[in-house]
């Protein structure tokens, strides 16, 4: 009997482990002509920062683009477009992709 609840206890906790691992985040690039110094690179990281579901954001002044990883279930691009604007900046999209998994990357 304690076999069998043992059992069954290890598959719940494997198939939840297999449900965390498999989220959904995407990488998508923006172009903000509004960004042309540093501290209009920080105004975008420190309003941006608050958005559900953002993962990580990095910026670059001298491109004026905006990379933002994030969790595809719990935004999206439309979303996140919209942030911007929250604070009077217009973000132009660029591409988005789908981030591999760290541990491909890993050797």
């Amino acid at each position: 009997m304690r076999t069998k609840r043992w059992m069954a206890t290890c598959v719940v906790a494997l198939l939840s482990v297999t449900a965390v691992l498999a989220k959904d985040i995407r990488v998508v690039v923006f172009k903000v002509s509004q960004m042309h110094c540093e501290k209009c690179e920080k105004k975008v990281r420190d309003n941006m920062r608050f958005e559900k579901g953002l993962k990580d954001i990095s910026t670059e002044v001298k491109t004026k683009m905006v990379t933002i990883t994030y969790d595809a279930e719990k935004t999206n691009v439309k979303k996140l477009q919209a942030g911007f604007n929250k604070f009077k900046y217009e973000a132009e999209f660029v591409k988005e992709t789908k981030k591999d998994n760290q541990k491909a990357d890993k050797k």
